[in-house]
């Protein structure tokens, strides 16, 4: 195993743990803060922060499988089940949205004053302040990993911080300013949790699609092939990625009258380079004499780059 790939298991694992132990002192200190106060936004909050501890314990359990390496019934590793793992967020943060909502909208039409809203205030402080250190933790895996499952869980406690600053504002203002403020802010939040879960949703399926790598490291791979003096060009090439590994393959030109040999230690500089570059990734190349090229350019499949 790589340096490069330890270290994303480790901070993936890291961030996930992490994440699972704050949620779970969370809800245990939000349903507390409910029991005594009977105010809707921290119901709200506490509910969000159950559905956040179950989809977080899912994920470090779909992690296991995506960090997994390869083996004989899955040779081009696990990474997918990320990609299955930021569904599955999405549908807790779906299902978080909407139970929000409906408690908003309820607690707008029938507006209670928040009794002990001290203790509220204090529960609400104290989770933005775990939730922050939180964010930061994620933040700091998503900059060095760009974990798509991180990045689904992270979502979650983003709009965590904006919900406890909601519940502050709701307690306070429930106090005789504006009745309705709790049911208010609880409906709002709500509605920016569903936005965010489509967006998980857009990225999960867009993974799952095998798109391609994206146009600067395409542009990337080219770069390097083109800058081997004996690659007089590359064509078919095709990218995808699954969880953190890259897969890359082309077709790569050369003389026809280099040795086996000779093709061969070519193609392995230039292997080498990408996956130097590109790392984590596995780079499959398919060398060709130039004199076979004109039959790949014609064909439906063709994708030509020359020197």
């Amino acid at each position: 195993m790589t340096s490069s790939k330890q270290s994303y298991d480790f901070l993936v694992r890291l961030a996930a743990i992490s994440a699972t132990v704050t949620a779970l002192i969370l809800v245990i200190i939000k349903l507390y803060a409910w029991l005594a106060t009977d105010a809707s936004a921290m119901l709200a909050s506490a509910t969000d922060s159950m559905l956040d501890l179950f989809a977080s314990i899912m994920n470090v359990i779909i992690l296991r499988f995506a960090l997994a390496p390869a083996d004989q019934e899955h040779k081009f590793g696990h990474g997918k089940a990320e990609s299955l793992a930021g569904l599955v967020q999405a549908a807790f943060v779906s299902g978080s949205a909407l139970l929000l909502m409906i408690n908003g909208v309820e607690r707008i039409i029938t507006p209670k004053v928040i009794v002990h809203s001290e203790i509220g205030i204090w529960v609400s402080v104290i989770a933005i302040v775990l939730t922050l250190g939180l964010v930061v933790v994620q933040k700091y895996v998503i900059a060095k990993t760009q974990s798509l499952a991180i990045s689904a869980d992270s979502l979650h406690y983003q709009s965590d911080l904006i919900l406890n600053l909601g519940v502050l504002a709701a307690l306070f203002l429930s106090q005789g300013y504006w009745l309705r403020a709790d049911g208010v802010f609880t409906l709002l939040v709500g509605i920016y949790l569903l936005y965010g879960a489509g967006k998980i949703i857009w990225l999960s399926v867009h993974h799952l699609m095998d798109h391609e790598l994206s146009p600067d490291e395409v542009s990337q791979i080219k770069a390097i092939v083109l800058s081997h003096d004996k690659a007089l060009g590359l064509h078919e090439l095709r990218t995808r990625q699954a969880g953190q590994q890259r897969f890359i393959q082309f077709h790569l030109e050369l003389d026809d009258n280099l040795t086996l040999l000779a093709a061969h230690s070519i193609g392995e500089a230039i292997e080498q380079e990408i996956e130097q570059a590109l790392a984590p990734c596995e780079v499959f190349i398919h060398h060709d004499p130039t004199s076979v090229v004109p039959d790949k350019v014609n064909s439906p499949e063709g994708n030509t780059t020359t020197v």
